[in-house]
């Protein structure tokens, strides 16, 4: 089976209402599952213009980047007959701006959720445990 490495950035989005903190999760419009934004990295980008551009483009939010999450997410998957071996940075930002039902075409759905709720919704054990390593370091502020 041939092989390609592939290199992805995304975001994990708070915002704090009152006293309850938000997390916002997206529904990928091809394998219908819960998530967090996240795109490849394009040529000569860096890994968080990626993340901005990809959490603005599939959920319509515009976000401030707080720090980079410490250990990316690694994991093979296959498609179209390619192993593929994939890293995403992830970096926990901060809602600015924007409107959920601005997302694109990739995404099916998004939502502002709390954090159990974004940890039952989130389909990958990676997701759940970037997620969990973004609410740590937001709970050291």
């Amino acid at each position: 089976m041939n092989s390609k490495t592939e290199v992805s950035a995304g975001g994990v989005v708070y915002k704090k209402e009152n006293d309850t903190t938000f997390w916002l999760i997206a529904k990928h419009s091809g394998y219908h599952q819960w998530g967090l934004p996240k795109g490849l990295v394009e040529k000569d980008e860096e890994l968080e213009a990626t993340a901005l551009r990809e959490v603005q483009e599939e959920t319509g939010i515009k976000a401030k980047i707080i720090q980079q999450i410490p250990e990316p997410e690694s994991y093979v998957y296959s498609h179209n007959g390619k192993r593929i071996f994939k890293t995403v940075h992830y970096f926990l930002m901060e809602y600015v701006t924007g409107n959920i039902e601005d997302h694109d075409w990739e995404t099916e759905e998004v939502l502002w959720v709390d954090f159990d709720r974004a940890k039952f919704l989130l389909h990958y054990e990676g997701a759940k445990t970037t997620l969990q390593k973004a609410y740590d370091i937001l709970i050291q502020f």
